[in-house]
């Protein structure tokens, strides 16, 4: 855990403040800019803290932007959770609170359907980059290469349960194919 300046903090806030409004699909679709941030640039933490912080997080019962909490954390505890959580959480409440009185009345106009017909593939985009992100320390593993191939592929050409595949990740794991 470091200890960070005043400066640092704020800088830790207002870069989890710019990544709340660019996360479609959730905070985890940020997760590849906050491992540039956090792990290439600023040297805060680690490739394998950070992740170890998101799976920590995603295996605990709760809601899913609690891997941005455990981040925080691991930067600077307490405090350091509670800047980065705070950056994470305020600046996309308010814009959501605000457009959706916007589109509530406007919400048959072409730009906006337009708009969210364009978030699918965006969110997409950023899901697979986040899954990118998270697969490095397994990529020279041809099993856990495979393993993440079959999950993409069930994913999008079946509608098998994602606990399924979890649970095939889970025991290849423990068989030591991945």
């Amino acid at each position: 855990m470091n200890s960070l300046t005043t400066a640092q903090f704020f800088a830790l806030f207002m870069h989890f403040s710019a990544l709340s409004l660019i996360a479609v699909g959730g905070a985890i679709t940020t997760a590849p800019d906050m491992h540039r941030y956090l792990v290439n640039e600023q040297g805060w933490i680690s490739n394998e803290q950070f992740t170890a912080s998101v799976a920590l997080a995603q295996a605990a019962p709760g809601p899913n932007i609690l891997f941005v909490a455990v981040i925080g954390y691991n930067v600077a505890g307490l405090s350091g959770a509670l800047a980065a959580m705070a950056g994470i959480m305020l600046p996309s409440s308010m814009l959501v609170v605000w457009a959706t009185r916007w589109t509530r009345a406007r919400r048959e106009t072409i730009g906006v359907r337009a708009f969210n017909a364009g978030l699918a593939p965006l969110t997409l985009g950023l899901l697979l980059s986040t899954g990118w992100i998270l697969s490095e320390p397994a990529r020279d593993s041809v099993g856990a290469v495979m393993l993440v191939a079959v999950t993409v592929l069930a994913t999008v050409k079946t509608r098998v349960s994602p606990m399924w595949l979890i649970a095939l990740g889970a025991a290849a794991g423990m068989l030591g194919l991945a």
